[in-house]
């Protein structure tokens, strides 16, 4: 292999990308918008639900527990209609997501130790943010219950009971049970797929719509050479995407990673190896850069998005796509990042996901050493 043939190859794909703006845009301007899209729009946490209240009690206890819901982080009370009806016309036109009815008499069967049920409205179009709401609205009037309880116990002169069985819950890896603390690091993987496979997917194809690639094969250029060389450019701009995304990441949101920094950039190496090298296997096959734009897509890009664990859990996905998900370096790679940006793993912990992906950069890269041969190089 010659090295100045590979700095020749690099070099001409240099000038074109200096000279391609819409190319600049899709390296440079795509993944700032994707981090700040997912890092402040994208949030798995459920909170502020939309309430709307009926009250026909009108009592002081109505009015606390009231206070006390509206209160919590997890909902607003933004409503109090003065009828179900109107509070059913609410819940129709989705200006609220939950809906509480206090019947008449309320606090007086409450202050007679007799049951003395609400009515719970539940908007279960989102089902993931209807189980949440289900539960929380559970917690609240299983507290209000306790503290009931501790009313009746002390107007009777009783002791507190205490349940036999206290779970004393810790959260570990995500104290703070935010989000972003997972969905930022995760957005590195989209956007090295972004930027490594869609470029380098119509560079090469590139090169066959301008009739150009005659001209390449007449050249004193391997296989090896010509595919290192229209690498390097598109490696360095991943790189610098990475770490671009990684400051961001500490500056806009606080999400600091735990474990060591250059693992990080090695996990980071191989993965944009394996981008890089799919998105050239694509071009050489398609010929064509709009096919290969859309192939990439299809094949990098929304795996990453949809089959990594990243948004959706894999656990829960049917046999078949979780058998394709371990097809998708993605898979690995989001393992990795979260094992150093949650969990403060050591190479130890994560080595084999770093195997995967290593295993995926050398089989790659050898397809397509060998299809570029084919094409006479």
């Amino acid at each position: 292999m010659n090295v100045r043939r590979v700095q020749a190859i690099a070099r001409k794909e240099y000038y074109h990308l200096i000279r391609d703006f819409r190319s600049l845009y899709l390296a440079f301007i795509i993944p700032l918008l994707l981090i700040l899209l997912f890092g402040y729009a994208l949030s798995l946490d459920v909170e502020h639900i939309p309430t709307a209240v009926v009250d026909f009690d009108r009592t002081p206890d109505s009015r606390d527990f009231i206070q006390r819901l509206d209160a919590s982080v997890y909902f607003d009370v933004v409503a109090h209609p003065p009828s179900s009806a109107a509070l059913t016309e609410l819940l129709d036109r989705n200006r609220v997501i939950l809906g509480i009815v206090i019947p008449p008499g309320w606090s007086a069967h409450l202050k007679a130790d007799r049951e003395s049920p609400l009515q719970v409205l539940i908007d279960g179009s989102d089902p993931n943010t209807a189980g949440n709401t289900r539960a929380f609205v559970t917690a609240f009037i299983a507290q209000a219950n306790e503290r009931n309880l501790l009313d009746f116990l002390n107007r009777e002169g009783r002791e507190r009971i205490r349940p036999p069985v206290e779970g004393r819950i810790r959260v570990w890896f995500n104290e703070d049970l935010e989000s972003r603390n997972f969905i930022v690091p995760g957005i590195i993987a989209v956007i090295i797929m972004i930027v490594g496979a869609l470029l380098t997917s119509m560079v090469i194809a590139r090169e066959y719509e301008n009739g150009t690639m005659e001209t390449i094969r007449a050249l004193p250029v391997g296989a090896a050479e010509f595919f290192l060389g229209k690498a390097i450019p598109y490696f360095l701009i991943t790189l610098a995407d990475v770490l671009v995304a990684i400051l961001m990441g500490q500056v806009l949101f606080g999400v600091i990673m735990k474990a060591s920094f250059w693992l990080m950039i090695l996990a980071s190496t191989i993965y944009i190896l394996v981008a890089l090298g799919i998105g050239l296997l694509i071009s050489v096959k398609t010929r064509s850069q709009l096919v290969a734009n859309q192939l990439a897509v299809l094949v990098t890009y929304l795996p990453s998005l949809l089959l990594s664990d990243f948004v959706f859990p894999q656990q829960n996905m049917p046999a078949p796509l979780q058998a394709v998900s371990k097809l998708v370096p993605a898979t690995y790679y989001i393992d990795i990042l979260n094992g150093l940006y949650l969990r403060d793993l050591s190479f130890g912990r994560l080595w084999p996901s770093f195997l995967m992906l290593a295993l995926m950069a050398l089989l790659i890269g050898g397809l397509n050493i060998r299809a570029l041969k084919r094409e006479g190089l």
